[in-house]
């Protein structure tokens, strides 16, 4: 990904930051190997939203945090919805 992303925070008091592919990836990776998936599974989960999410934002100068989040949690929903719950929601689980 050659152009700069901004992410415009939720509640849009913060300021912006650029996207960062290995933040995405991580927490990702963090929803699949907590519903104990696999590493390889897991991180080809990982890489695959990443790639979708990048191909998504493209050809947007910048995306808020929701949008962001929504659309990861989409794809991840398609090869692993386990994880794609626990991604969306990972605000209310304890």
């Amino acid at each position: 990904m050659g152009k700069v992303i901004d992410v415009v925070k939720r509640d849009g008091t913060r300021p912006t930051e650029r996207f960062d592919r290995n933040k995405l990836h991580a927490s990702v990776l963090a929803a699949c190997l907590s519903v104990r998936s696999p590493h390889g599974e897991a991180e080809t989960a990982a890489n695959s939203v990443c790639d979708v999410v990048i191909s998504w934002c493209e050809t947007k100068p910048e995306i808020t945090s929701s949008d962001l989040r929504r659309t990861a949690a989409n794809h991840l929903n398609r090869i692993h919805p386990e994880a794609a719950y626990l991604y969306k929601h990972h605000r209310l689980v304890l």
